[in-house]
């Protein structure tokens, strides 16, 4: 038996994929402050990937498409007068997560193969599905580098971009489509419940220990990675969930990067501004 044959070898491979990819687009998702989102769509995608099981269908293309019909409903709710995007958003979770569970009740028992989505199940992947996440790795990394500047300047200065000849909403659809292809390539491997965490978790803690996109970019998909191996090593040692393994690794490396970072933080920006001078030295896309 080959190396890559080995169910546990697979399972490491997925770790370390999942873990980096998730905290890639983790670092948007936390600058912009859109976990709340995030999670809704998560949640949301859980009875698109019952829903294609069932059917028999792609789970990956089950998912994408109610992950885009949640981004149209949630969008169409923030322009009800009266609402805001944070119910519109409140109420699209609850509805997806009920229409997820109510598609499941409807098999005879509870089909254990469709509840893995809720918390995930790494050591079933596929050849197949590395593929896959490898594939949408590829593809927001190279969004994420060729579109660095745009998507900073609007997360930040919407109105800025727009006059400096950015298209704001393009931007945002492109996040939109990113967070959404992320979401759909991890929830098989962490389940839906988890996924928020791997994706929030790294990119807060190396959001803890730096202030350039780059470093904290850098740092996200690391400790995206260790939690993903950790993970699954704690999950193998101790006979536990590997989900649940992969995400209380990734908070514990976020409560200690919140001590950490909080204390070394004010000592490295020192350092840094008493060794560079002008503002270059805190020029955010360097």
């Amino acid at each position: 038996m080959s190396w890559w044959d080995d169910v546990f070898h697979r399972a490491l491979v997925a770790a370390v994929l999942v873990g980096m990819l998730a905290a890639l687009v983790g670092v948007q998702v936390v600058l912009r402050r859109l976990s709340f989102f995030t999670m809704a769509m998560s949640h949301a995608t859980f009875p698109g990937v019952v829903a294609a099981s069932i059917i028999g269908i792609n789970i990956y293309l089950g998912g994408a498409l109610a992950g885009l019909l949640v981004a149209i409903a949630v969008a169409a709710l923030t322009r009800v007068r009266g609402q805001d995007a944070a119910a519109a958003t409140g109420v699209i979770l609850s509805a997806g997560f009920a229409l997820g569970v109510g598609l499941v009740a409807t098999q005879n028992g509870f089909s254990r193969d469709l509840s893995s989505f809720l918390v995930g199940s790494i050591l079933t992947v596929s050849t197949g599905d590395l593929v896959v996440i490898a594939a949408v790795l590829g593809l927001v990394g190279l969004v994420s580098t060729l579109g660095a500047r745009q998507l900073l300047f609007v997360g930040f200065d919407r109105v800025g971009a727009h006059a400096a000849g950015y298209r704001p909403g393009l931007v945002d659809l492109v996040l939109l489509v990113g967070i959404e292809l992320v979401i759909v390539a991890v929830v098989p491997v962490v389940g839906t419940i988890l996924t928020l965490a791997l994706v929030v978790a790294p990119a807060a803690a190396g959001r803890a220990w730096s202030d350039r996109i780059g470093v904290i970019t850098a740092l996200a998909m690391f400790f995206g990675a260790v939690s993903g191996v950790a993970g699954l090593l704690v999950s193998s040692a101790y006979d536990v969930a590997a989900g649940a393994s992969i995400t209380l690794v990734a908070t514990a490396i976020l409560l200690l990067s919140l001590v950490g970072g909080g204390w070394l933080r004010p000592v490295l920006r020192r350092l840094r501004t008493g060794a560079s001078a002008g503002p270059a030295a805190t020029d955010p896309y360097r």
